[in-house]
């Protein structure tokens, strides 16, 4: 299965939006696309939704975690929503949660990024 990446600017904040499997085959594409989406569009935040975020090995943990990286040195955060249970734990064994908030879907996760319109 491949992956499909949506991205959507809402006032400071890039929303991702993944769909289908992250792993080693399309964690580069990942990687470029929201990194030239933060620097292009003058995002301070990122919201990852992962509804449909079917799977993720460790590259893709290393993608969110660069990401993270880059966000926070400009300032900025980065939160997480629509987590699916396999997702979910690996997040969990992996100890992302600790540095990233998790909200149960992206209205809450704009809300505490406190960029409601």
């Amino acid at each position: 299965m491949s992956l499909q990446v949506e991205l959507e600017h809402y006032r400071n904040v890039l929303i991702v939006r993944l769909r289908g499997e992250l792993d080693h085959h399309t964690a580069d594409v990942v990687r470029f696309k929201m990194e030239e989406a933060i620097l292009r569009g003058n995002s301070d935040h990122v919201i990852l939704s992962l509804k449909d975020l079917l799977f993720m090995d460790s590259s893709g943990l290393g993608v969110i975690l660069g990401r993270y990286k880059q966000l926070k040195a400009r300032g900025g955060k980065m939160v997480v929503c629509d987590v699916n249970p396999s997702v979910h734990r690996l997040f969990e064994l992996s100890g992302l949660f600790k540095i990233l908030p998790i909200h149960d879907n992206e209205r809450l996760a704009l809300t505490s990024l406190e960029v409601v319109s």
